[in-house]
C-alpha cells in the first residue's frame, strides 16, 4: 500500500469553537493560525497512520481584542507557556459512507485527555489546478475546565459568565501532497 500525504488548505479552512457567555448567548472564536496533516493508505482515510492538528493560541480570534488578550492569559490558555493546542487522531471508524467518528488525544495548557469528534466526509474533487482535494466538516464538545481552563466569574443574579461545554466546528479542505 501507498502512503498518501495530505495538509491543510488554509484559504479553504476554519477553526472554530462556540461558547456560550452570562448563558444567554453565544460567542465565536477562532484560530487563524493552525496545520493539518494526515497520511492514509492510498485515499483512505479510514486507514490513516498520522493525524496531527495543532493551532497556534496566539491567534486567537474573538472580534474583540480585549478578550483575545484575556483569552491568551494565564487565566485560560496561558499562551507565554502554552504556544499550541494539539490534537493527534487515533481511530477513524466510519458510522455511514459520508459519516465518523474521529478519536484522539487533544493537549491544552499541557493536559492531555482524549476526544471523540463527528467527522462529515464532503467527498474529494480535483481542483482546476489539477491538486486532489477532500472535505471534511469536523463537531465536537469538551469540557474546558478538563483542561485547566478554569477561570469564571458570577454575576450578581449568581449565572456564571463563562460556560463550561465547549463546541469546536471546523471546516477543513485537504490537499494531496504529490
Amino acid at each position: 500500500m501507498a502512503t498518501t500525504k495530505w495538509t491543510v488548505d488554509p484559504a479553504h479552512s476554519e477553526i472554530q469553537f462556540k461558547v456560550k457567555h452570562l448563558m444567554i448567548t453565544t460567542v465565536t472564536g477562532y484560530f487563524q493560525k493552525f496545520n493539518l496533516e494526515v497520511e492514509t493508505e492510498d485515499e483512505d482515510f479510514e486507514k490513516f497512520s498520522n493525524l496531527t492538528f495543532t493551532a497556534d493560541i496566539n491567534s486567537i480570534n474573538t472580534n474583540n481584542e480585549q478578550r483575545d488578550t484575556h483569552l491568551r492569559s494565564a487565566d485560560f490558555f496561558d499562551a507565554e507557556n502554552h504556544t499550541e493546542l494539539r490534537f493527534d487522531g487515533k481511530s477513524y471508524k466510519k458510522v455511514s459512507d459520508d459519516e465518523a467518528k474521529v478519536q484522539g488525544d487533544l493537549t491544552i495548557r499541557g493536559i492531555t485527555k482524549p476526544v471523540t469528534v463527528n467527522v462529515e466526509f464532503g467527498g474529494m474533487v480535483v481542483d482546476p489546478y489539477g491538486q486532489t482535494k477532500a472535505g471534511f466538516t469536523v463537531d465536537g464538545k469538551i469540557s474546558r475546565k478538563e483542561f485547566g481552563l478554569t477561570w469564571n466569574a458570577v454575576t450578581e443574579a449568581g449565572s456564571v459568565v463563562v460556560s463550561d461545554e465547549i463546541k469546536l466546528h471546523a471546516e477543513i479542505q485537504l490537499v494531496k501532497q504529490a
